[in-house]
């Protein structure tokens, strides 16, 4: 059971290592790591981190592909206190070099398949400061080497007591840059504790297996990963995504519990062999991160055993949504209610909170907010909105309404929503009908400029295997076009064999937009 106070982490993991020394806490492939070595582990990188001057409150870097190494790094970072700012190798180079400066990274944790983004060479540095290699190879201090000067296994004693508040740092996760530079969203002690108490409703215990499959850096992750360990349960993590590996080892492990993005439940649910897999051991699944189609979230609940939990919010935080979606099927239009004691208003352009029934952008308000962007007070201040009263609010950038029952409808992103001769069109409208057509598989809709309405709708699609041919973008153009409402319809359609997407899943709209050719007129 957990405390009924505030705790961390790394005092929990700690605590079930001393209750369960032998339970396998974390597996990678054929690795393996028990509790006991685990918590050892964690002790010797608090100890090597502090021989290498880091002190509570700095910053370490991490940019690597998922390993039990990487894994074991960000929890002993945690343990002594330090600031972990897990980066994405999909980022462009020259954005990394200013993530690691931007975190003040004391030390960066990579290896080989990664550190050429990093920029590191022969001189065994990231911008000047010190590498270490996760995997052993040549491009920094060999992790096993660099433990040395902590401390040995032998040696390795009971943890350090580091005095951690629920305000205390605990990571500085960068935003994904789909929409422009990406900013440090600095993530406390207390609103990880905060995603840890809710895994009692979420049927989190000793024995929770739970099978991940996207990656450390990303929040999408964290928010179930974090709960696993501190609850005492297994962590079976996969490298890279592949439907097929995923239900053999969801099946192999009797995984209860996962994270997926929609694009993943997509590919799933689409694999003719699905149904053959004994997934009879889930308990709960959880989606976050992009839109989820109502029609994938009633595939899943008809054919996948255990909840399906959808949650709605922002890696800034503020206000979250959670939809049960096995205890609402009727609702799978909507992203749910408000989570207890999330605080969702709606506001219009100029700031004024709107009122029931009204459409305007979501701002949230919880005890699971960021502290701010890191070294970025003025964007801190753009996201901030504050009641009359004084109370501190996120905007989410998402313009939305919520029905008559407190449920959200999401209508689509407000730097996504296209403005065409003054009337306003939600591309999630136009993408919700697009699906429905016999050939689409995938489709995203953006905005383009228009010199007759000043912007205008075109829309990406991706069909379904086997039924693409030369004329089916002016067939599901047409199509649509029947269906749209005149301020509504699609100037162009183009059919293409995937949508460009960010590691978690999210449609890169912005590529989009910036690889359309045509001219609108």
């Amino acid at each position: 059971m957990l405390p009924s106070e505030f705790s961390t982490l790394p005092a929990l993991v700690q605590q079930n290592a001393a209750a369960n020394p032998r339970k396998m806490a974390l597996c990678v492939g054929e690795n393996t790591l028990s509790y006991g070595y685990l918590a050892q582990r964690m002790n010797q990188i608090a100890a090597a981190l502090a021989a290498s001057g880091c002190v509570q409150g700095d910053a370490i870097a991490v940019c690597a592909n998922t390993s039990i190494e990487y894994a074991t790094v960000f929890l002993g970072a945690l343990q002594a206190g330090v600031v972990v700012a897990p980066l994405a190798p999909s980022s462009p180079p020259q954005s990394l070099t200013r993530m690691v400066a931007d975190a003040d990274a004391k030390l960066v944790f990579t290896d080989a398949a990664c550190a050429e983004l990093l920029g590191v060479v022969n001189c065994k540095t990231a911008g000047g400061v010190a590498v270490v290699s996760l995997d052993g190879s040549d491009i920094g201090t060999a992790l096993t080497a660099w433990l040395q000067t902590g401390q040995t296994t032998k040696q390795a004693g009971p943890p350090a007591v580091v005095a951690l508040t629920p305000q205390s740092p605990f990571n500085i996760i960068y935003s994904s840059g789909t929409t422009g530079e990406p900013k440090g969203i600095v993530q406390s002690h207390g609103m990880r504790w905060a995603h840890i108490q809710r895994g009692l409703v979420y049927n989190y215990t000793a024995e929770t297996v739970t099978l991940l499959s996207t990656p450390l850096y990303s929040n999408t992750t964290l928010v179930v990963f974090i709960p696993t360990l501190a609850w005492g349960g297994t962590v079976i993590l996969m490298p890279k995504f592949e439907a097929l590996a995923y239900l053999q080892l969801a099946q192999t492990h009797s995984v209860t519990h996962t994270m997926l993005v929609p694009v993943q439940y997509q590919r799933l649910m689409a694999r003719p062999d699905f149904d053959a897999f004994d997934l009879s051991s889930y308990k709960m699944k959880f989606c976050t991160s992009a839109p989820f189609a109502a029609s994938l979230k009633a595939d899943v609940l008809k054919r996948w055993p255990g909840g399906l939990v959808e949650f709605y919010g922002m890696t800034e935080g503020g206000g979250s949504c959670i939809l049960e979606a096995h205890l609402n099927p009727d609702k799978l239009h909507t992203v749910g209610r408000p989570a207890l004691n999330h605080d969702i208003r709606l506001i219009d352009d100029d700031g004024v909170e709107l009122p029931a029934g009204a459409t305007g952008e979501v701002v949230g308000h919880s005890g699971a907010m960021m502290t701010g962007y890191h070294k970025q007070s003025e964007k801190t201040r753009e996201t901030e909105w504050f009641d009359p009263a004084g109370k501190r609010f996120i905007r989410t950038g998402d313009i939305g309404r919520f029905d008559e029952e407190g449920f959200l409808v999401l209508m689509d992103r407000k730097k996504d929503m296209v403005i065409s001769g003054g009337f306003n069109i939600y591309p999630s409208d136009l993408e919700a009908l697009l699906r429905t057509h016999s050939s689409v598989q995938d489709v995203a809709v953006v905005g383009v400029p228009s010199i007759a309405w000043g912007e205008t709708p075109v829309a990406f699609v991706v069909a379904k295997a086997g039924l693409a041919t030369p004329t089916l973008d002016a067939e599901v153009l047409a199509w649509a076009n029947a269906q749209l409402g005149k301020t509504q319809r699609l100037a162009a359609l183009r059919v293409q064999a995937e949508l460009p997407r960010s590691a978690i899943g999210k449609v890169l709209k912005r590529e989009l937009r910036d690889k359309f050719d045509g001219a609108v007129a």
